[in-house]
């Protein structure tokens, strides 16, 4: 079955138009992915739409709510979005001047040559998003907390956003974005996420789930570092139907470090794939990649990682590694670990290993008069703890070791 979608958004200029057109031509022509793509082999997105999918229609309207429901255990500013589109923000605990926020609204001016068909759709239906700024020489008090809800009827429908976020030179953010279904809907939320880290800058991510969905979720993140910048990525996004994210990284600065880690509890016929690319561009810079799922019943988990190091870029110290547990004879763990190096002064390694749970350890607790499902869910928690272990903020890490426990209890 092919899905054409047209474009169908209200006060765009005639150039912008144009540049839309070309973007849905292009994407027209092949459709939505499928295994025919490399960067697809283990994810026939094509299929999977094919599959749930009688019709697509794209949605470019926000929906209205009276209020948000805010986390009450964490102090922090927000930016409050639903279906994507920035409705509201609040940086009390800052000095709002070195913070712009804005929507974000053309593509025209972009330069986004790709062949990934999903951000090809994204540049030509893009409605929502925004643009956030950090001063140069200012740091965040307090963390954001970016509320993703989804509201209205989604059924069926496309909705495609975009997010820029700068961080100048000697800024810091922590940013935690929880997504939240009330729909319960099938719908496809398509995102390009840009960030930008300038000298000496360090942005700490996590991504969360609020609630389980039905929606099928795909995220392009492109990240470009300067010189001593930090990235550090933490996901989370146990409860999603579908999942896809796709970090591209561009490490163009010396000194600067990398690091991505991921804890996933899939179950329920749920699927997400993780898959970066981290190019080492410049001498001196580190990164870090350790990507772990426990699988249940029916659920298929992806990992393509591929580490990138240019000639110039000696002494590059580069990690990668992803394990996997499975639960049930029914679960599936693919993963694809790449190096791709011109450089001889590097220290680069990669890994994957999966297996079931340690039954030994399963019987050992089970002689302590703990019951079998018990004892999955600690050995479960112990697994996922050293990813929520590394992070350094007391109060984020306890944030999430909450969410966590709620991922793998179920409360």
């Amino acid at each position: 079955m092919m899905h054409d979608i047209k474009i169908n958004i209200e006060n765009i200029s005639s150039k912008e138009k144009i540049v839309r057109e070309e973007y849905l031509k292009i994407f027209n022509k092949d459709g939505f992915p499928s295994k025919k793509l490399e960067e697809w082999k283990f994810t026939d997105f094509k299929k999977i739409i094919n599959n749930n999918f009688k019709e697509i229609k794209t949605f470019n309207q926000s929906h209205e709510i009276k209020s948000i429901e805010k986390i009450e255990d964490l102090e922090h500013n927000f930016i409050f979005l639903i279906n994507g589109f920035l409705k509201s923000y609040d940086f009390k605990f800052e000095d709002e001047k070195n913070i712009a926020i804005k929507e974000l609204e053309s593509v025209a001016d972009q330069n986004i040559k790709t062949t990934n068909p999903l951000i090809n759709l994204n540049n030509a239906l893009f409605s929502g998003g925004y643009s956030l700024e950090i001063s140069k020489n200012y740091k965040l008090k307090k963390p954001l907390i970016v509320y993703n809800y989804f509201l209205g009827d989604l059924k069926n429908k496309i909705t495609n956003s975009k997010n820029l976020i700068v961080l100048n030179d000697n800024s810091n953010l922590d940013l935690i974005e929880v997504n939240t279904d009330f729909s319960k809907n099938n719908f496809i939320y398509n995102n390009y996420t840009n960030i930008k880290i300038k000298k000496n800058s360090s942005f700490n991510n996590y991504s969360l789930q609020g609630s389980d969905s039905n929606g099928y979720f795909y995220k392009f993140v492109k990240v470009t570092q300067d010189n001593n910048s930090n990235y550090k990525d933490y996901i989370f996004t146990s409860g999603l139907k579908f999942n896809k994210i796709e970090e591209n990284i561009d490490i163009n600065g010396e000194h600067a470090n990398c690091n991505i880690q991921s804890a996933l509890f899939l179950d329920n016929n749920s699927h997400q794939e993780i898959k970066t690319e981290l190019k080492h561009l410049k001498p001196n810079s580190n990164s870090y990649q350790k990507i772990k799922n426990v699988l249940n019943k029916n659920s298929k988990g992806v990992y393509q990682g591929k580490i990138y190091v240019k000639d110039i870029a000696q002494k590059t110290d580069a990690y990668q590694l992803s394990k996997a547990l499975l639960l049930q004879d029914s679960s599936e763990f693919n993963a694809k670990p790449e190096l791709e190096i011109y450089a001889d002064d590097v220290k680069c390694s990669h890994g994957s290993t999966s297996g079931s749970i340690n039954e030994d350890s399963i019987y050992y607790l089970m002689t302590r008069g703990i019951s079998k499902k018990d004892a999955t869910d600690l050995l479960t928690r112990a697994f996922f703890l050293e990813i929520a272990e590394s992070i350094s903020n007391t109060e984020i890490k306890k944030f999430i070791e909450k969410n966590l426990d709620r991922q793998i209890y179920g409360h």
